[in-house]
């Protein structure tokens, strides 16, 4: 579930890297007890159809599918690999395909992600991003990238990586917090982008997923929230977000029911395996 970036003309490559999913410094023991909590080595596959188009600019149609695993530890690091394959129709015919790759590993206390992101639009070329990004013992970010050009940059303080911007939205909704606020670095586009994100955490689900993937015995007694992630460029001075991302978070890390909202259409998960 992590975390979609912009490959196509409606940027449905972006964001799930990023996940899929505060901004203040915490702690350092508060850090190293969200290490710990323990996340689920888990593949998943999203197959993903258009629940809603509105607008002249919308796509006629689109579906597309994710495949995700995700293992470690906090001893360990995390390492998540990802997939994304996506088909769009323009209202005038036109088909843009795009396949979106990347391997990435975060260190168990979160203060380096490793990245690598490679894009096929439309059979044509492959676009690459590879880079390391650390943070100092004061929060702030540097970048080693080493495409898609050398450079070496200070891009920002209290950013969260992938693993980490997970760990603290479920810590949060344990604390029965509603709202956070945090930066968000996936490596995502130039390998350049931060993110601000603003998550919305809802009440403890009561009632059995209606998912039947996720009707398994494995997340019978796992708690879970329904989740809201807005996610803005924060190159851009308009209020409105790039994209919103719904899904159910379980207290493991594992997630189902997938909406990706772009603004004038959403994208539906239809399906999944693990």
């Amino acid at each position: 579930m992590r975390h979609v970036f912009s490959t196509s003309p409606w940027g449905l490559s972006r964001g799930l890297l990023a996940f899929i999913f505060p901004l203040a410094l915490i702690p350092q023991a508060q850090a190293q007890a969200l290490s710990n909590l323990p996340l689920a080595a888990h593949r998943a596959i999203y197959d993903l159809s258009l629940l809603k188009s509105t607008g002249d600019s919308a796509p006629a149609s689109a579906r597309g599918r994710i495949v995700f695993e995700f293992t470690g530890s906090a001893c360990e690091g995390y390492a998540a690999s990802f997939r994304q394959l996506t088909e769009v129709q323009s209202q005038e015919g036109d088909t843009s395909r795009s396949d979106m790759r990347s391997a990435t590993f975060e260190d168990g206390d979160s203060q380096s992600f490793n990245f690598k992101v490679e894009t096929v639009n439309n059979g044509r070329g492959a676009d690459a991003v590879d880079g390391r990004a650390m943070k100092s013992k004061d929060g702030a970010l540097s970048l080693d990238l080493r495409s898609p050009k050398r450079a070496k940059l200070d891009l920002d303080h209290r950013v969260v990586f992938p693993t980490e911007q997970i760990l603290r939205i479920i810590e949060a909704a344990k604390q029965e917090k509603r709202t956070l606020d945090m930066k968000v670095f996936d490596g995502s586009d130039d390998g350049r982008k931060i993110f601000s994100t603003l998550t919305l955490i809802g009440k403890e689900a009561a009632n059995p997923p209606e998912e039947k993937a996720a009707q398994i015995k494995a997340l019978e007694t796992v708690r879970r929230w329904p989740v809201k992630v807005s996610y803005f460029d924060l190159a851009k001075k308009e209020n409105n977000p790039d994209y919103i991302m719904s899904f159910d978070l379980f207290e493991n890390g594992i997630s189902g029911a997938l909406k990706l909202d772009y603004g004038n259409f959403i994208l539906k998960e239809i399906g999944r395996a693990h």
